[in-house]
């Protein structure tokens, strides 16, 4: 069993920084992908940014060249750095690890974090 434990969030201005950081309890890169997600009130679950064990990385539209997804497999941990944040990027960022899914990017995974809430003031 994997549990994990993301940190780092908080309230930000917009254009601010954040890193958001992801230990796990168990090795999480037994399976080929780990990711991030986040989920706005009112809105489905959304993957932001997906890395694999070779270190290929997907992201979503709306934070390419803004966010970067990191992985320190010596440290189990898994890291995102969020550059240029604006009100839209506010939400729970969840990390995930034990893919099952098709694509990194996808929210198909068995083992997800309790979340770090973000929030970007205009």
């Amino acid at each position: 069993q994997v549990q994990l434990q993301e940190s780092g969030g908080g309230s930000v201005q917009s254009g601010g920084s954040l890193r958001l950081s992801c230990v796990g309890s168990g090795y999480i890169y037994s399976t080929y992908c780990t990711g991030w997600f986040r989920q706005a009130p009112g809105k489905e679950r959304e993957g932001v940014a997906g890395i694999d064990s070779d270190g290929d990385t997907t992201y979503a539209d709306s934070v390419k060249g803004r966010f970067t997804i990191s992985q320190d497999k010596a440290k189990n941990t898994l890291y995102l750095q969020m550059n240029s944040l604006n009100p839209e990027d506010t939400a729970v960022y969840y990390c995930a690890a034990g893919w099952v899914g098709s694509r990194c990017i996808e929210p198909l995974y068995n083992y997800w974090g309790q979340g770090t809430q973000v929030t970007v003031s205009s």
